[in-house]
């Protein structure tokens, strides 16, 4: 298998990454009912990604669940030479972010989740801005949102 410097290969040449870990917790009249929530982001470095969020009870079954149901929700993207075909903004809530072919060798200039779909994903030149919020999930909810509307 091949092992990337962050991330674990699944099934081939997948990668899979956690991106976040919650640790969550409900009043109820038996007691506290704490749950973990995980959302990740697994692709195959060819242009498919895909991302999911899942509750469990222990953290384990949590990452299990969230990389069954990311598999099944991968979307293929129209990349050119390894990044995006065309500049986007797309916006999810409060979250708002804006994505841009980046010059050949630029590299990656993206922070928070959006580095992490575009390594999973094989993006290798990509400049980005995320703005209006700090939330992982909505972030992330806005760059999907974004890569559905492409086009070649």
């Amino acid at each position: 298998m091949n092992y990337q410097k962050r991330g674990r290969p699944i099934e081939g040449d997948w990668l899979e990454k956690i991106l976040e870990i919650k640790r969550t917790s409900k009043k109820t009249k038996g007691g506290n009912q704490i749950a973990f929530t995980v959302l990740v982001v697994v692709g195959d470095r060819k242009g498919k990604v895909g991302f999911a969020l899942a509750r469990a009870k222990n953290v384990p079954s949590a990452i299990k669940k969230a990389m069954k149901k990311a598999r099944k929700a991968v979307i293929q993207l129209p990349l050119v030479n390894q990044a995006l075909p065309h500049p986007f903004t797309s916006k999810f809530k409060g979250a708002k972010v804006f994505l841009r072919p980046g010059r050949a060798g630029a590299g990656l200039i993206a922070g928070s989740v959006i580095r992490s779909i575009a390594q999973v994903a094989g993006i290798d030149n990509l400049t980005a801005k995320v703005m209006g919020s700090s939330n992982k999930n909505a972030n992330i909810q806005a760059v999907f949102k974004g890569f559905k509307a492409l086009r070649e």
